[in-house]
């Protein structure tokens, strides 16, 4: 398994050595942990964990975006694999990891299944099959595993916008994963489960807020372009009875709308 599998792991104010026997990492790994809460300074060091190699990347900063970027960059092995801190791993992941991209050499990027805590499921795929772009929003980061070459030769990259720490809420997975098709990358899903997720609280979503709406218009122009405004309004009227209780359909679509004119003076980073 050497130099074949690596996991690219973003972490904030985490213990790097007991977070990774917690995640139950049985592959090499860069692991860049953002200290956010916490005092210290940057540093990088390497060290062997369970015959695996680490590197750890320390850095007094902000944004998932700029984590995962940073992973990437520091990346070496053939196939890479997004990880998230909140995520624990099967025992025999990383032979299903590589097993799946030696079946399908057609494939650039396949998603796995992780099974998301309860009330927080987007997405479980009941077959392998070609994702396309009436399929791809719905896939987190801990999903996506790469052949790092074919990524970096893309040159796509995670948005600075979007995300954890980034100006603007979520949304950077579905961005990253739209880049990756505009490219002509090969995107394919599989039923091979990974790992599950742990419980716990959002880092992002704090309702149906203001900053929701207008965060999602924003989203939606550098998706959609000139349809993000016919496509949210479809998304809100499709998801009202939920979404839009408080605020109403149309003042949420009105914050919406703001959100996509914002955006269009943005530069994408």
């Amino acid at each position: 398994m050497s130099k074949r599998l690596q996991m690219l792991i973003s972490a904030v104010d985490k213990d790097s050595k007991s977070l990774l026997e917690q995640m139950n990492i049985e592959s090499d790994a860069v692991l860049v942990n953002q200290f956010i809460k916490t005092d210290g300074d940057n540093y990088e060091e390497e060290f062997q964990q369970n015959g695996h190699t680490v590197k750890v990347i320390g850095r007094r900063e902000k944004g998932v975006g700029l984590s995962r970027n940073t992973a990437l960059e520091n990346a070496d092995h053939e196939i890479i694999q997004f990880a998230d801190d909140d995520i624990v791993y099967d025992q025999g992941y990383a032979e299903k990891i590589l097993k799946e991209f030696d079946d399908h050499p057609e494939a650039d990027v396949i998603m796995f299944n992780v099974k998301a805590q309860e009330g927080r499921e987007t997405y479980w795929n009941e077959d392998f099959a070609k994702v396309t772009w009436k399929n791809y929003g719905r896939y987190p980061a801990y999903a996506i595993c790469a052949r790092r070459d074919k990524l970096v030769s893309s040159g796509v990259k995670y948005s600075l916008l979007f995300g954890g720490g980034a100006p603007y809420m979520n949304g950077e997975d579905s961005l990253f994963l739209h880049d990756c098709l505009k490219s002509g990358l090969s995107l394919y899903r599989t039923t091979v489960a990974l790992g599950h997720e742990v419980s716990g609280e959002s880092t992002w979503f704090n309702g149906y807020t203001d900053k929701f709406f207008y965060d999602r218009g924003v989203l939606y122009h550098f998706l959609y372009g000139s349809f993000a405004s016919i496509l949210g309004f479809r998304y809100l009227f499709n998801n009202r009875k939920t979404m839009c209780v408080k605020k109403g359909l149309f003042k949420s679509y009105h914050l919406l709308n703001q959100g996509i004119k914002h955006a269009k003076t943005l530069k994408k980073v």
